[in-house]
C-alpha cells in the first residue's frame, strides 16, 4: 500500500509544508475514493481514510488559501464505473464531517449554536453508521422509479432492477409524497456474508473480504439475478428530492419513513445535549459486537428541520451532522529504510519502509515521517516529542493508524533498538536532480531548488496538471505522463497540447508503443482537443501555483471572470503596493502569501512563457457565480461588519453566497453594498467615504427576502 508523506502536526505547519501535504493527502484520497466507492476493492480501511480527510480539512481549515481545486473535501465517492448507465441526483448525496473524540463532539455542537446565534442546548439524533453502499430511490406517486448509487454525489449508477430485489425495500408507497426520494445504506449480516462466503467458497466463485465490499459487489452486479441471490438488507435514513416535507424534525421524518415501510435503525434516539450524544455513543460502542452488522460510528444530526435549513451545507457536507467514528488501531514493525520523495515544489519529504505488518485487516508497507525535525525526535519548535527519541533505520516502530496521519510512525521502542540502528542523516541536495535543497528559516521542509530541471518536479506538475480536478484528460493518467516525459515527448504543459502536430503522424508513432494500439491514440488525441476548452478555475488551478488550490482558484475565476482579466490584473500588480494588489486582497478568502505566489509565479520569465504557451493552446472559458435568476444581490459586492444580531456572520456570508453574492473582507471603490450591525467602525466610515451604500442587518434581510 503507497502512502503519501506528510510533514509535522497540523499547529506546526509552515504554509509551504502544508501545500506539498494537501497536494500528498488529495492524490491518496482520491485513489482511495475510487477503490472504495467505484470498484469495491478498497486499498486503505475506513479508519486511516478517516484519518486522512481529518488531516487534509485540519490543513485547509488553518491555510483556507492552499485549498487544492482536486481537494478531498470537495469530492465526494467517485465517478461511476462502466456498465452501468448515469443516473443524476435532483440533490446531492454528500458525505460527512467526521469527529474522533469527544472534544470535537463538544466543538460540532458549539459551532452550531454559534452559526445560529444559539446560547441554550439544542436536540440532536444519534444513530449508529452503518458500514455498507449508500443508495438513493426515488418514489414518484408511490412507485419505485429509479434507484442509484452515490457515484460522485451529483451522477451514480442507475440499480433500479437490483434494488427492486431487495426485501428491505418497497416497490409500492401509500401515503407518500408524491415525489420522495428516500436514502440510506445496503449492507450484509454478519451471518448472511459468512453463509455467502461459503457458498462463493463451495462453487468456486469469488470470497469477498467483509461485508461491505459483498453488499457492495452484490448491488453492483450488471446481472440483477446474482443480486437477488445475495441477501442484502437496507436501512433508511435521510431523504433527498421531496415534494412536500415529511415531517418537523429529523427524528418525525425517521418515523415517517418506517411507517412509509421502510427498515429504519432501532438504536435511533433522541438526545437533548452533547452529553447525551457521547452517552449514546458509548452504549453503541459497547453493544457494536453483538448486533450482527458492520457499524464503524454514530451520526449526529440536528434534530430540527428548520434549523438544518439555516446551517445550510459546506461543498461536500452538510453543517448540521457529524459522523462521531470509532477508534482504529496500532502496531509494531520492523523500519527496515528511509526513502526521500521530491513533490511538485520541491519538498522533500522521507517515507518510511516498513516490514510489512497487519493493522486492523491492512497489510501496512509505507508510513510518513513528515520531515527531518520528526525523525530527529522534536517537533517544528523544537520541543522534544516521543520523549526525544529519534528514529533510525532497524528499529522498532508504532505504526499509528488513527489521528492526524495515517499511517504513521508514531514511536519507538528502543528496547528493541539494534546495536547497529543507522542514525538517518537528511540529505542537503536533492536526490533526482543533485541540487540544493535548502530548509529556509521558519520552514520545516528541506526544498529542491532545481525547479523546472528538477525531473520528480517536473513530473509532479504534469501530474498535477492532468489530475481530475485540473484538466483530467481521459487516457492520460499519471503513469502515462511519466512515460512520455521520460521519453521525451512532453515535458511542459503546452507540449500535450502540441503532441500530435510535434510528431506529424502522431497516431502512427504512439500506436507503435508498449500498450498503445491505433484505436486508444486515436482516443488520446481526441480527448486532448476536447479539453482544449476549459472553464479559468481549473486552468488557474492546474498551473500548480503554490498556496492555490480549488476553493482559491475558483475565488479568482468568479471574481476576474475572463482570462485577460485575470491575466492582466496579475501582470499589473506588485507585491505589496499598489490598487491591483489591493483589490487582489480584497478578495475574500485571498491573502498576502497567496497572492504574492501567484504573482511571482507570473514574474518567472520561465513561468510565464510555459503559461503563456498553454494558454495559445486553449479556449478559456468564462466563469460567472451561479445564483438564483431574481436574486437582488448577484453578482454585487457586500462587506459585513459590526456585530449581526439576528444571524452570525458565518450564516450570513453563506447565505449572500448562495445568492451569487460576493462577499469581501474589505472596502473599496468596487464594493457594491455594506452591512453594517452595531459596532461597525472604519469599514462604514471609508463606505460613507467613498458613497457606497450602507444598510443595517434589518435592510440586508428585507432586500434577500428573510425580513
Amino acid at each position: 500500500m503507497a502512502v503519501a508523506p506528510a510533514p509535522v502536526e497540523v499547529m506546526n505547519l509552515t504554509e509551504a509544508e502544508a501545500e506539498a501535504e494537501l497536494a500528498r493527502l488529495a492524490k491518496a484520497m482520491t485513489a482511495a475514493n475510487i477503490a472504495y466507492h467505484r470498484d469495491d476493492a478498497p486499498e486503505i480501511p475506513d479508519a486511516e481514510y478517516d484519518a486522512l480527510k481529518r488531516r487534509n480539512l485540519a490543513i485547509e481549515a488553518r491555510f483556507a488559501q492552499l485549498k487544492r481545486a482536486d481537494s478531498p473535501s470537495e469530492q465526494v465517492g467517485a465517478p461511476i464505473a462502466d456498465g452501468f448507465s448515469k443516473a443524476a441526483h435532483e440533490v446531492r448525496m454528500l458525505s460527512l464531517e467526521n469527529a474522533f473524540d469527544d472534544a470535537d463532539v463538544t466543538e460540532f455542537g458549539g459551532r452550531v449554536r454559534k452559526f445560529l446565534g444559539l446560547d441554550e442546548d439544542l436536540a440532536f439524533t444519534a444513530e449508529p453508521k452503518i458500514d455498507g453502499l449508500s443508495l438513493s430511490l426515488r418514489y414518484e406517486k408511490g412507485k419505485l422509479v429509479q434507484a442509484a448509487t452515490r457515484g460522485d454525489g451529483a451522477v451514480g449508477e442507475n440499480v433500479t432492477e437490483n434494488a427492486r430485489t431487495i426485501a428491505d425495500i418497497p416497490s409500492i408507497l401509500h401515503d407518500a409524497p408524491e415525489l420522495l426520494e428516500v436514502r440510506g445504506e445496503v449492507y450484509m449480516s454478519h451471518a448472511d456474508f459468512q453463509a455467502l462466503n461459503v457458498r462463493q467458497a463451495e462453487r468456486g466463485g469469488k470470497t469477498f473480504a467483509n461485508p461491505r465490499n459483498a453488499a457492495a459487489g452484490s448491488l453492483r452486479q450488471l446481472d440483477a439475478s446474482i443480486t437477488a441471490a445475495r441477501p442484502l438488507r437496507f436501512f433508511a435514513y435521510a431523504w433527498g428530492a421531496l415534494s412536500e416535507p415529511l415531517a418537523e424534525t429529523q427524528m418525525a421524518a425517521i418515523n415517517r419513513l418506517s411507517a412509509l415501510g421502510f427498515q429504519t435503525n432501532p438504536l435511533t434516539v433522541l438526545c437533548q445535549s452533547v452529553e447525551e450524544l457521547l452517552a449514546q455513543y458509548t452504549r453503541i460502542e459497547t453493544r457494536r459486537a453483538s448486533l450482527g452488522y458492520d457499524i464503524d460510528g454514530v451520526v449526529y444530526k440536528v434534530n430540527d428541520l428548520n434549523l438544518q435549513r439555516r446551517l445550510g451545507f459546506r461543498s461536500t457536507t452538510p453543517r448540521w451532522a457529524i459522523a462521531h467514528k470509532f477508534p482504529a488501531e496500532l502496531a509494531w514493525t520492523r523500519l527496515l529504510s528511509i526513502d526521500i520523495q521530491v513533490g511538485r515544489t520541491g519538498a522533500l519529504s522521507p517515507v518510511a519502509r516498513l516490514q510489512p505488518v497487519t493493522v486492523g485487516g491492512v497489510t501496512v508497507s509505507n508510513a510518513t515521517l513528515h520531515n527531518e525535525d520528526y525523525i530527529s525526535g522534536c517537533d517544528g519548535k523544537g520541543a522534544p516529542i516521543r520523549d526525544g527519541k529519534d528514529i533510525r533505520i532497524g528499529d522498532w516502530v508504532q505504526v499509528y493508524r488513527a489521528g492526524d496521519v495515517i499511517p504513521k510512525i508514531a514511536d519507538v521502542d528502543l528496547t528493541e533498538r539494534p546495536d547497529n540502528a543507522v542514525v538517518f542523516t537528511f540529505p542537503e541536495t536533492c536526490p533526482e536532480c543533485n541540487s540544493a535543497a535548502i530548509r529556509e528559516e521558519g520552514d520545516a521542509v528541506r526544498r529542491c531548488t532545481g525547479g523546472l530541471i528538477c525531473p520528480a518536479q517536473a513530473v509532479e506538475r504534469l501530474r498535477h496538471f492532468v489530475s481530475r480536478a485540473a484538466f483530467d484528460i481521459e487516457g492520460l493518467g499519471a503513469k502515462q505522463v511519466e512515460a512520455f516525459y521520460r521519453d521525451g515527448w512532453i515535458a511542459t504543459p503546452a507540449d500535450i497540447f502540441t503532441l500530435k502536430a510535434r510528431y506529424g503522424s502522431g497516431i502512427q508513432q504512439l500506436k507503435n508503443r508498449e500498450g498503445w494500439g491505433e484505436k486508444s491514440a486515436e482516443n488520446l488525441f481526441a480527448a486532448i482537443d476536447e479539453k482544449r476548452e476549459i472553464p479559468l478555475n481549473r486552468l488557474i488551478f492546474a498551473f500548480g501555483i503554490r498556496h492555490i488550490g480549488e476553493s482559491s482558484a475558483s475565488l479568482l475565476a468568479k471574481h476576474y471572470g475572463t482570462w485577460p482579466a485575470f491575466e492582466a490584473a496579475v501582470t499589473a500588480s506588485e507585491i505589496g503596493v499598489g490598487a491591483e494588489w489591493d483589490r487582489l486582497l480584497a478578495i475574500d478568502g485571498i491573502g498576502a502569501v497567496l497572492a504574492a505566489s501567484l504573482i511571482t509565479t507570473f514574474q518567472n520569465d520561465a513561468e510565464r512563457a510555459a503559461i503563456d504557451a498553454l494558454v495559445m493552446e486553449l479556449d478559456v472559458q468564462r466563469v460567472t457565480s451561479r445564483a438564483p435568476l431574481d436574486s437582488p444581490v448577484a453578482g454585487k459586492i457586500v462587506v459585513f461588519t459590526g456585530t449581526l444580531e439576528r444571524m452570525s456572520r458565518a450564516e450570513a456570508k453563506a447565505r449572500a453566497e448562495s445568492l451569487g453574492a460576493k462577499v469581501s473582507g474589505s472596502v473599496s471603490a468596487k464594493t457594491d453594498l455594506v452591512v453594517a450591525g452595531p459596532g461597525a467602525g472604519s469599514k462604514a466610515k471609508a463606505a460613507a467615504e467613498l458613497g457606497v451604500e450602507i444598510i443595517d442587518e434589518d435592510g440586508w434581510l428585507a432586500l434577500i427576502g428573510q425580513a
